[in-house]
This record gives C-alpha cells, structure tokens and sequence, in this order.
C-alpha cells in the first residue's frame, strides 16, 4: 500500500512539474528553430533575415583567425533583438581573403581561408534565394571584414534589380562596418591613429575582449605584434573590453539604423 502511493505522488510530481507544452527557445538564430518555429515565426510577421558575413583570416599573434565570427555573431544578435522581427541565418565565415597563387593578402598567413568574390556571390545569392522562399521579404547583409563588403553590395544590387516588381528587398548594411564612429570616438579617447591602426590593432582587439575574451593570448601582445611581418597594425595592448563594449553598441546603433530606413523607404 505504501509503495503504490509512494508512486502515485512520484508520477503526480513528474506530471506537475513538467510543462504540458514546450515552449520555442528565446532565440533569433535561424538554426536553433524547427522548420515548424521558423514557418510560424514568418506567419507571425517575422519576415525579416540577417545574413551575416564574417573572415577567416590571420589576427597576429594575439587572436584567433575567429576572431571577425565571434564579433559579429554577438553584434548581429544585438541587431536581431533590437529590430524585433528579424532571425539571424547562419554565419558565412568564408569569404574573399586574397589571391591563392601564389597567395596575397590574408593568405599569406597560416589558416587563413578565401573565397574569389564571384563564388562568394553565388554563395550570397543563393542565401537569399533560399531565404525568400520560405516567406522573408527583407534580407539584410552585414559583414564584419573589409573583403566581404563589394560582393554583398554587388549581390543585393543585382537581386534587387531582379525583383524590382516583386515584394521583397535585399539590404546591404555598409554602415554597421564603414561608417560607425568608432574610430573617431577613439580618437576622441586620446587614441593616437598609429595605435589604432587598420588591423589587428586596438579596434579589433577590443571587440574580441569584450565578447570573447577567451580567444585573446595576453602574452603575445605586442605593439605592431612584436615582430615584422605579424599581421598586425596598431598596437593591440591599449586595447580593452570597456573601448570595445562601446565600439559594438555604436555599430549596431548604426546597423539598427540603416536597416530601419532601408525598410521604411521601400
């Protein structure tokens, strides 16, 4: 008698405490919905997707060739959160990096990966392709590296020309990496233009420590890298996760921007 109760209020408890309906995760990456999720998310007025771009490509010494990946994956759901009717497609981490042979710009380092722009056009085009059929009407590209930027503008021009009749838009967000103040806002910190540098340097070495910290190898630090040929321009060590904080909140306050004017003005 006492073991069956025993087991009544056990399965009462299980019963209880499970929910009678799983609810859909709280995300905005396309990949961690169900096809299900996705369909009724469009049904429900989501019509908006973010396909973001983001180089494989050398850092210097002090940070993974991951480095433009994990920058804008937190970036691009920042923008997703703040637009409210948008997902997040899955990252392109390749993208064009220079020529193979003999191998220029990023491919003269190790682990680098490039893609010819005509390729990863195709790639792009064919993201959009996919996305539109299933029911978004506003694709938004986002890259996060300079190699990538022509081949996205180039893309949503030619769809864009396409579709000129039908209901849908692709947007190309130049401004979340080319006109977003950072630089200037470090300068407006006492950064000198040499110490921030074009690569590799405060800029970039910031973001990373403020979204994955993890990823930078404090111990190869160095201005300039520490050694010709490093990769590196500027110098990394003044670099710190509050400058970089600021720097990701003004490009998607830029992104954010764009994005809401491009859709507005269609």
């Amino acid at each position: 008698m006492y073991i069956r109760s025993l087991a009544f209020f056990l399965l009462l408890a299980m019963t209880v405490s499970s929910p009678a309906v799983a609810q859909p995760p709280d995300t905005v990456w396309l990949d961690e919905l169900t096809w299900t999720e996705v369909r009724d998310k469009i049904s429900n007025g989501i019509t908006t997707v973010i396909v973001a771009t983001a180089g494989t490509e050398q850092n210097g010494p002090h940070m993974v060739l991951g480095k433009h990946k994990f920058i804008i994956a937190a970036a691009a759901e920042k923008i997703g959160r703040q637009l409210g009717n948008a997902l997040i497609a899955p990252i392109v981490t390749y993208v064009p990096e220079g020529n193979l042979n003999p191998p220029s710009g990023h491919m003269r380092f190790s682990g680098a990966i490039t893609l010819p722009n005509e390729h990863f056009m195709t790639l792009l085009e064919f993201a959009a392709r996919s996305l539109v059929v299933h029911g978004f009407t506003d694709v938004v590209f986002i890259g996060d590296s300079g190699g990538n930027q022509r081949g996205m503008e180039e893309v949503s021009e030619l769809l864009n020309t396409e579709w000129a009749t039908e209901p849908v838009r692709v947007h190309f967000i130049g401004d979340y990496y080319a006109n977003n103040g950072f630089r200037q806002w470090l300068e407006s910190q006492g950064e000198t233009t040499e110490d921030i540098g074009s690569h590799a340097g405060i800029s970039d070495t910031s973001q990373l420590l403020a979204v994955a910290p993890q990823h930078i190898r404090t111990d190869k630090l160095a201005p300039r890298g520490g050694f010709d040929n490093s990769g590196v321009s500027g110098d990394p060590t003044r670099a710190s996760a509050e400058y970089g904080h600021k720097g990701i909140a003004l490009k998607v306050e830029a992104a954010v921007k764009q994005i809401n004017a491009l859709i507005d003005a269609r």
